[in-house]
């Protein structure tokens, strides 16, 4: 395996463990419910014990994914590819999504759900950054995208626990497209790449 490629793999094996996005789209319906008020989430007790069911299912994924695929780490190349896309694009989608429609004076106020918009971009960006165009990321976040974008959404970024819940089910879906992915592209690790890693 050429140097390139095992960079590749690497990465791959590090951000495709996609059970990780599934539990970060529990988090974002999670949030949103607890936003809502709805039901058991109308106290803080249900949010935070979801929190820590959240936290302790990260915690045993975490070591699922490091025994059956091993360990593997991404380049500082990678590294600082996702760092800048986080760090550049996360502030610039943020205050383009407040420009869109918010409660600021100078909102264009449009009728966007900016928080879908917003999520679709930043996964987009990171993804690129980090494992590069992906066909099933475009499609299920260009989804989210072109959904956010329809003109059908509450002024004032009113819609937001809406796109919360959007973005979790797109991370649920997008996560479970990445884990397939990892077990078909990795497969288990040997006892041998277990030991060494």
């Amino acid at each position: 395996m050429k140097p390139q490629d095992m960079t590749i793999a690497a990465a791959e094996n590090t951000y495709f463990r996609g059970l990780f996005g599934v539990l970060g789209g529990l988090l974002l319906i999670l949030s949103s419910l607890g936003n809502a008020g709805w039901g058991p989430f109308d106290h803080d007790v249900a949010f935070f014990a979801g929190l820590a069911v959240l936290g302790a299912a990260a915690l045993v994924l975490n070591r699922y994914y490091n025994e059956r695929y091993g360990r593997s780490r991404p380049t500082i190349r990678h590294h600082r590819r996702m760092a800048v896309a986080m760090f550049v694009g996360a502030p610039a989608v943020f205050f383009g999504s407040l420009l869109l429609s918010s409660r600021a004076s100078w909102s264009l106020n449009l009728p966007l759900n900016t928080i879908a918009i917003s999520m679709a971009l930043i996964i987009l960006m990171v993804s690129v950054a980090t494992v590069g165009v992906r066909m099933h990321y475009v499609v299920v976040f260009g989804t989210l995208l072109v959904a956010g974008l329809l003109p059908i959404w509450e002024r004032e970024g009113m819609s937001g626990n809406t796109g919360l819940w959007m973005a979790g089910v797109a991370l649920i879906i997008g996560g479970l497209l990445d884990h397939r992915l990892l077990v078909r592209k990795f497969g288990p690790a040997r006892e041998e790449d277990r030991a060494g890693a």
